[in-house]
């Protein structure tokens, strides 16, 4: 769980190694069990290597902050459209208020079916 008051500290310190790592982030943020980041990933960096520095850098740090930090196995990913830029930063901006009418879980199963992805259920929240 990311409690609420590391959030601000933890997305910024997420923003950092993007920063750090050649990836511009426009957007980062969560809730207590979910983060989204916006960036733009350079052509040079693999997605995976990026989600492992993220993960990676991120857990060490919220370890040395606080006992027992680690994320999850496994990340989704999804390319955005310049043209949707604005529309994803508010979404992450406003993650608080949107899960209150939907949990993050039904949400990811939604959009995965939405956009013809296919899974096992048992390896997604199972």
């Amino acid at each position: 769980m990311i409690v609420k008051e590391w959030q601000p500290r933890l997305w910024a310190y997420l923003g950092g190694i993007c920063k750090n790592n050649e990836m511009v982030a426009p957007a980062v943020g969560g809730t207590e069990n979910h983060i989204h980041i916006l960036f733009h990933l350079p052509p040079k960096l693999a997605l995976a290597k990026a989600v492992l520095l993220l993960k990676t850098n991120s857990s060490k740090w919220m370890g040395e902050q606080r006992q027992g930090f680690s994320w999850q196995e496994g990340y989704g990913a999804f390319s955005v459209s310049a043209s949707s830029l604005d529309q994803v930063i508010r979404y992450i901006e406003n993650q608080e208020a949107h899960h209150r009418k939907t949990s993050f879980e039904d949400e990811f199963r939604a959009l995965l079916q939405k956009h013809g992805v296919e899974y096992d259920p048992k390896f997604v929240f199972g």
